[in-house]
């Protein structure tokens, strides 16, 4: 587990930090300041020590243990130079870091694209994905990575309307996708939109291609790092918790029974758990599920989708090699892996510390059993790995763990947090839009002042913003958008570097082969030799011969 304070940086977690170096309960009202808030505002100069000219800094570089991605480490090389552009040389002038390409593509039909090999993950039903949805989906269309619209997003909007035959309005779910092509650039970047069992029965999809055509791309949905069930909420509200009920959500207590109005009512209760239903009830073995599948991308490929993906959870082997599979089979965009750990808000909570395959585990055995496709002649389909990644070494390693068959690393939570910082200091700056910014500030904390005390030099960014959009489209960006555009420059950034650093100068080029293992326990678990063992043979030829 990371420690609380990484004094080069000028950074500490608040609370209790996971292995991802965000605090385990990540608040939206923070003021500071773990490594990903403070680099939504400074950007890339977060990868250097803080303090130059007056300090020296030292790694402590200690072994790790255990087997999370903490324990995997990063080869460098001494000469050579793979991947280079074709209008590059190997001449030291262009071997340089920026010179790196970190763009990536994925998919079947029709090549989708992004400007660095980012995706967020899934943001549905959960409020702080409404409240904040304008700074996610407008950041990452600037920044050029996809958006991934989660489950239930119609379904519990009080002002979408249905009918028997079918999703009349949805006004919600329009504003998430409005927003966000507003400001892709190039053709870079997508919108993801999943469907899990409500979604399906509600018509989602055909309310998505009769509006959207194959603007989109739809993810069917398996599950999810961070539980084992479906999709939760929690609602404070009578009269909504009744809404839910009536559009035939699982609601826990049930608000229609009046015991459990009169515990609300009394304040014995004051909230209620909004569920979404189990997939895959109707199957009694794995050939009936597959089959059920199978169908339903038919269904879906009927429509007139050409792009389906598929999102599956930290189940084990066997839905593992289901996935790969049956996605295979399906000839999928794109099925992403989510190991376990983290969640929005509403997973509960021994659940996420207990159940499910951690990272590590779960995404080498993706890769193994990827090969197995591979050799009885499958064409694999691209796979993006999430589940407790936030930084640009995270990145790095997740690409060459999972190379060739990785393109996309998916983001959870650390993006969210440029979310929460940008509204937050909007709200100060605008004190009469502050409920509407979701802003919970009254003024700049000490943390913040320290950046700068306007908003063009609190964020790094923010010229880089403006350059892209206009000054006179700024009035129109959020703060948060700004500060999760910050936050990905210095993603990028760490990550030409890194790969500079093994001479890699195209995403195509990293292999797993760029990894060691920094103790025997992960040696054993992927097969990448230990820190004194990789490269051996090559070593004492040099020593030999």
């Amino acid at each position: 587990m990371s420690d609380k304070r990484i004094d080069a940086l000028g950074a500490v977690n608040r609370g209790d930090p996971c292995p991802s170096g965000l605090c385990t309960l990540c608040q939206s009202d923070c003021r500071g300041k773990c490594e990903t808030w403070l680099s939504s505002l400074y950007g890339k100069q977060m990868l250097y020590p803080r303090d130059f000219g007056s300090i020296t800094a030292g790694a402590q570089n200690i072994d790790p243990q255990g087997t999370s991605y903490e324990a995997l480490r990063i080869q460098g090389y001494a000469f050579g130079a793979q991947g280079l552009e074709e209008n590059l040389t190997s001449d030291a002038d262009d071997c340089i870091y920026p010179n790196v390409n970190i763009e990536s593509s994925f998919g079947n039909k029709g090549e989708s694209k992004a400007k660095i090999p980012i995706m967020t993950g899934a943001l549905g039903s959960t409020f702080i994905a409404e409240k904040y949805w304008d700074s996610f989906a407008i950041g990452a269309a600037l920044a050029g990575f996809p958006v991934v619209i989660g489950e239930n997003v119609v379904g519990v909007d009080r002002e979408s309307q249905m009918e028997k035959g079918g999703i009349a309005e949805a006004p919600e779910m329009d504003r998430r996708i409005n927003t966000y092509q507003k400001y892709t650039q190039d053709g870079y970047g997508d919108i993801f939109v999943q469907l899990n069992v409500e979604d399906t029965r509600n018509g989602v999809a055909e309310y998505l291609i009769e509006n959207y055509g194959n603007d989109l791309i739809v993810e069917l949905k398996w599950g999810q790092g961070a539980k084992n069930i479906g999709g939760e909420i929690q609602v404070k509200s009578l009269e909504y918790a009744e809404f839910l009920a009536e559009r035939g959500y699982i609601v826990d207590p049930d608000p229609t029974k009046e015991v459990t109005k009169k515990s609300f009512e009394s304040g014995a209760i004051d909230s209620f758990a909004r569920h979404s239903r189990l997939g895959g009830t109707d199957a009694d073995d794995i050939a009936i599920f597959k089959q059920n599948f199978l169908d339903r991308v038919d269904y879906l490929r009927s429509l007139g989708f050409e792009r389906i993906s598929l999102k599956t959870g930290a189940y084990g082997m066997r839905a593992l090699a289901m996935a790969l599979r049956f996605a295979a089979e399906a000839e999928l965009e794109l099925v992403t892996i989510d190991g376990a750990g983290g969640g929005t808000g509403m997973s509960p909570w021994n659940m996420m510390e207990h159940w499910g395959v951690p990272s590590l585990p779960l995404h080498t055995k993706a890769v193994e059993f990827a090969e197995i496709l591979a050799e009885e002649g499958f064409n694999v389909p691209d796979l993006s790995f999430g589940g407790g990644f936030a930084r640009e070494d995270h990145i790095f390693k997740a690409l060459a763990l999972g190379s060739p068959y990785v393109k996309m690393v998916c983001l959870g939570r650390a993006p969210m947090i440029a979310g929460f910082l940008g509204s937050n200091i909007e709200g100060v700056f605008y004190p009469d839009r502050k409920a509407e910014l979701n802003g919970n500030w009254d003024e700049l904390p000490k943390t913040v002042k320290e950046a700068g005390s306007k908003p063009r030099n609190i964020f790094a960014g923010w010229y880089d913003v403006e350059d892209i959009v206009g000054a006179r489209e700024m009035e129109n960006i959020p703060f948060g958008a700004v500060a999760l555009y910050t936050l990905t420059t210095k993603l990028a950034t760490g990550l030409k570097q890194l790969m500079a650093g093994v001479r890699k100068f195209n995403l195509s080029a990293i292999e797993k082969s760029d990894l060691m293992s920094g103790n025997r326990e992960v040696e054993k678990l992927t097969g990448i030799p230990y820190l004194t063992e990789a490269l051996q043979e090559e070593a004492l030829d040099i020593l030999t011969e």
